[in-house]
């Protein structure tokens, strides 16, 4: 961590002094690192005008979403879906962050069934009665970046994918519960483990949350099966996404061969996923998008 001055300009870039800004804050990681605790840097603290920035690109995320939800349903194709996140995207003054994110053919992510995430969407998938799908929209707003998903049902589903997808959010829930200033990133993500495996699912390993905002993916990563007591502190000003992908089955994956994107899972079963954006906040959290 960079000494400065106390009555130098502070690093967050609000314009006061130091020592009426963040010192406080950087003595509290200096001692939670000489405790042996990871701790953030200070890029990974966002100040007051960047929160403000991204807090707009979430309502635009929202507002998609929102959209999305409205207008579902069977015989709805995922290129359908695309072009409703384009449209209402852009009219809306922002940009698709997965748009030729290195890539990415698509303006959204449209995963169904067994597939577990970053499905591409096309004119040859057409929503069936019973599916569950996975719809991950990420914007760009005046540069800041906004990124959340939620799982939809499809007309009348199986009580076995009805309760995959409830209990997949109620993981994320169990993992707000623990988001709070200086609560540390292993607890967030054994809780959102723990509950999954209660319920008999298991829950992704290769792939996790990220820092958002500044740009779509930051440090750090945000991993859902880690020890409590592990990981890096949650300091306020932190944002990032809590998004476990959890399986009916097996926590194996693969990724298609032929796309490059589209992951699967092992076995066949269904995986769901919900995503939101967090801020980490004084007195706990905030939810920017979801």
């Amino acid at each position: 961590m960079e000494t400065i001055g106390r009555n130098s300009a502070c690093w967050c870039g609000s314009g006061k002094k130091y020592k009426k800004c963040h010192y406080q804050f950087d003595e509290r990681l200096k001692e939670m690192a000489q405790e042996g605790h990871l701790i953030p840097s200070h890029d990974m603290i966002k100040n007051k005008e960047q929160i403000d920035g991204i807090r707009e690109s979430g309502k635009i995320n929202i507002a998609v979403l929102d959209y999305v939800a409205e207008h579902i349903g069977p015989g709805v194709t995922t290129q359908q879906i695309d072009d409703w996140v384009y449209e209402q995207t852009t009219s809306r003054g922002a940009i698709p962050a997965p748009l030729n994110y290195e890539g990415f053919p698509k303006s959204v992510c449209t995963s169904v069934n067994d597939q577990v995430c970053h499905g591409i969407p096309s004119e040859d998938v057409v929503l069936q009665e019973g599916d569950i799908v996975n719809i991950d929209v990420s914007t760009i707003y005046h540069g800041y970046f906004s990124d959340s998903s939620r799982m939809f049902c499809i007309g009348e589903v199986s009580p076995e994918k009805k309760k995959l997808v409830d209990v997949t959010k109620e993981c994320v829930q169990a993992g707000l519960d623990v988001v709070k200033p200086w609560g540390l990133m292993g607890d967030m993500g054994h809780a959102v483990h723990e509950h999954a495996l209660a319920n008999g699912y298991t829950v992704v390993r290769e792939i996790g949350g990220h820092g958002v905002g500044i740009e779509f993916h930051e440090d750090p990563y945000v991993s859902y099966v880690s020890q409590p007591g592990t990981g890096m502190v949650m300091a306020p000003g932190m944002i990032f996404t809590i998004e476990p992908m959890v399986n009916m089955g097996s926590d194996k994956i693969f990724v298609n061969d032929e796309d490059g994107w589209t992951v699967y899972t092992d076995d066949g079963k269904p995986s769901a996923q919900w995503e939101v954006q967090v801020l980490v906040t004084e007195g706990g959290y905030e939810i920017l998008a979801y």
